[in-house]
């Protein structure tokens, strides 16, 4: 396998892959959007695991199993809240990079990230693609021989047009 981009227009919470990525909140204790459809699509067994983790900084990255979820595992990242400052494209790509970094050290090749930030957090989708997109292809391009397929998984039509125009 080598490594691919590729977009999807759906339910992250359905999607066959190793992992998938959870815009988290700092609590990891679950919330609304796609984290709380994470929660309800893996079962009660991902919050018990959640409340060991003490937590998750803002642009960190932490992982559990998935449970009752066709993915073995999610990785829990904290978005910036949008403030629009120079900070928040900081912390935003290291939400792509942490992830794939801690993807890399727990042996997964295929990973789904939702569009972090850019629901409840208000980071604008127009802004936030780019970076996503950026921060993935660089990291796939510092680590060429590590096999991974990386899936945008957009919640909306409006976000998939978004990353079509990148990609």
């Amino acid at each position: 396998m080598a490594n691919q981009i590729i977009l999807d227009l759906g339910d992250i919470t359905r999607l066959d892959v190793d992992c998938i990525v959870n815009a988290a909140k700092t609590t990891l204790l679950g919330g609304g959007g796609v984290d709380g459809a994470i929660h309800h699509a893996a079962g009660p067994e991902l919050l018990e695991e959640c409340r060991t983790l003490n937590g998750c900084e803002t642009g960190e990255a932490k992982i559990t199993k998935g449970y009752r979820l066709p993915a073995s595992y999610v990785i829990h990242t904290v978005g910036p809240v949008y403030s629009g400052g120079a900070r928040d494209k900081i912390l935003l790509r290291n939400c792509y990079l942490n992830s794939l970094n801690l993807a890399k050290e727990n042996g997964i090749h295929s990973i789904a990230f939702p569009s972090i930030s850019t629901g409840n957090y208000g980071y604008p989708a127009e802004e936030a693609v780019p970076i996503a997109y950026q921060a993935v292809t660089d990291w796939l391009n510092e680590d060429p021989e590590y096999d991974m397929k990386v899936i945008f998984s957009c919640f909306d039509d409006a976000t998939y047009e978004l990353y079509q125009k990148l990609i």
